[in-house]
């Protein structure tokens, strides 16, 4: 009598099951996903050195999704001392295709009230002194598109969970990245204003140029927890105050992530897969063999 045997799962199949489909960065007060289970800690190792932090990898609502803490747990890094070229390769290593960033920022204009979300479609650059901006360069040259820095497929995703959850959304804007760790002075937050941003933050920026380089959708939760300091009020808010705003941010952040995440369609119509495709400029011939080893995970297949 035969026996019969129950099919293998294919490689490929088994990798799809296992795979990670999301990223997800947390900022100031979100330092973790409540609502991910089996979890499981890794950490990665990339050629650009150590990540934050460990990154969190579970379940969230049927999916696979990897949490990093931006700032490492218990808020160890600056944004001047963030390794961003780690954190978004230890991303693109797992398999991640989008990542969902959550970043408290200040308010630069009256609408964008404490509590709110912005979805920025924008970013304007004030940092000086950032390390780590591309992983190119050393031999491999890359100019990649920037006009419109965020992903629309993944905000769209974003803003309509927002509203589902009935959490004050607004859709559209532009995040000004500033150096920090000192928050501005009035002066600059005048303007700022003067010229039309709408929140001001110290981190987003880096992450959103690096995902682009790595094919990796990104787009930003900015959590607004305050007024900049040109707000009138902006010296009466205590420090209890922001404190007890970051945490009702996280509270919200998780909400619309999750929500996302449950509603994620499984293929890409964006542009951001294909983010390289005309960016690589070097002669093919002339790259050095160490770039292109260390680059391997994000240009083998255009090599």
């Amino acid at each position: 009598m035969p026996v019969h045997r129950p099919k293998s799962k294919s490689r490929s199949h088994v990798e799809r099951a296992n795979a990670v489909e999301v990223g997800v960065i947390g900022g100031s007060g979100l330092y973790e996903m409540a609502e991910l289970a089996e979890k499981n800690e890794v950490a990665v190792s990339t050629p650009f050195g150590k990540p934050s932090d460990p990154l969190v990898i579970g379940t969230l609502r049927g999916r696979r999704v990897a949490f990093l803490a931006r700032h490492g747990r218990g808020h160890r890094l600056m944004p001047t001392e963030i390794n961003y070229r780690a954190n978004i390769y230890a991303m693109k290593k797992l398999g991640v295709e989008r990542i969902i960033s959550a970043s408290a920022v200040g308010s630069l204009k009256e609408e964008h009230q404490p509590l709110d979300i912005l979805l920025p479609d924008q970013f304007f650059d004030r940092t000086r002194y950032r390390e780590g901006e591309t992983f190119f360069g050393k031999g491999l040259v890359a100019h990649i598109s920037f006009a419109d820095p965020v992903c629309p497929q993944l905000c769209d995703l974003l803003e309509t969970s927002a509203r589902v959850e009935s959490i004050p959304i607004h859709r559209g804007g532009t995040y000004l990245c500033m150096e920090g760790p000192a928050f501005s002075t009035k002066a600059e937050s005048n303007v700022y204003r003067s010229l039309g941003m709408d929140v001001i933050g110290m981190t987003n920026l880096q992450e959103a140029k690096l995902a682009r380089e790595a094919e990796i959708c990104y787009a930003t939760l900015a959590l607004v927890t305050d007024y900049d300091c040109w707000h009138p009020e902006h010296d009466a808010v205590t420090v209890a105050q922001i404190i007890d705003n970051l945490n009702r941010n996280a509270v919200n952040a998780q909400k619309v992530i999750a929500a996302a995440v449950a509603d994620m369609p499984a293929q890409r119509i964006c542009k951001c897969g294909s983010a390289l495709s005309h960016a690589l400029l070097t002669e093919r011939s002339r790259i050095l063999p160490a770039t292109r080893r260390k680059l391997d995970l994000l240009v083998k297949k255009y090599l």
